[in-house]
């Protein structure tokens, strides 16, 4: 998927267009994951899609629910969700670094002039 470490490195326009390739990807991703927890909120709590929408993004985003959760199925959609939230963050946004990481390590090891039959 990207270049090896004997290649050069790329050129910044074609790292701009896979950064914005990732971040698109992620920001997809992350509204796929906000969607689903309106749409779990929504029916399961009874909550306006508003409320619904603030509730999903507090949880994708770490912080929690905002609103008390009333019924057994809420319940169990809330503690599902906050662990699949925890996941699905932390893994998009590694995956939007993925790129700037790559490069860098890249970068460092073209600036070494080392080979792996070098060392």
């Amino acid at each position: 998927m990207y270049e090896c470490h004997h290649e050069p490195l790329l050129p910044r326009r074609k790292f701009y267009s896979r950064l914005r390739r990732h971040g698109l990807l992620a920001g997809l991703t992350l509204a796929g994951c906000v969607g689903l927890g309106m749409t779990g909120y929504h029916f399961y709590e009874g909550l306006g899609w508003v409320d619904s929408y603030t509730n999903a993004t507090m949880i994708l985003s770490g912080m929690g629910p905002l609103d008390p959760i009333k019924t057994t199925g809420g319940r169990l959609f809330v503690g599902t969700y906050s662990l699949f939230s925890g996941v699905i963050f932390l893994t998009t946004v590694g995956f939007f670094l993925m790129p700037v990481l790559h490069r860098l390590l890249h970068k460092l090891h073209l600036e070494s002039g080392k080979t792996r039959r070098e060392e």
